[in-house]
């Protein structure tokens, strides 16, 4: 089952790594970093392997089991 997460941001984007850093999916940079370069994190359905692709409000992001939709705070 996945877990549904929703992180509201006040910018237009957010880098990925932040993303995943801010829905508590992984607990520093570092691990970001090797997350997403290892292909584990999707968005919107498409391996991103960029930690500084920009993530947009109504975006998913998926790792592990857990689904991030980007908000507006």
């Amino acid at each position: 089952m996945t877990q549904q997460v929703e992180v509201p941001i006040r910018d237009a984007s957010i880098r990925l790594g932040q993303l995943l850093k801010l829905a508590g999916v992984v607990e520093h940079g570092v691990m970001a970093r090797e997350v997403i370069e290892a292909g584990e994190a999707s968005v919107d359905g498409a391996v991103e392997t960029r930690r500084g692709a920009q993530v947009r409000p109504g975006q998913t992001v998926t790792l592990e089991g857990v689904a991030i939709t980007v908000t507006v705070d």
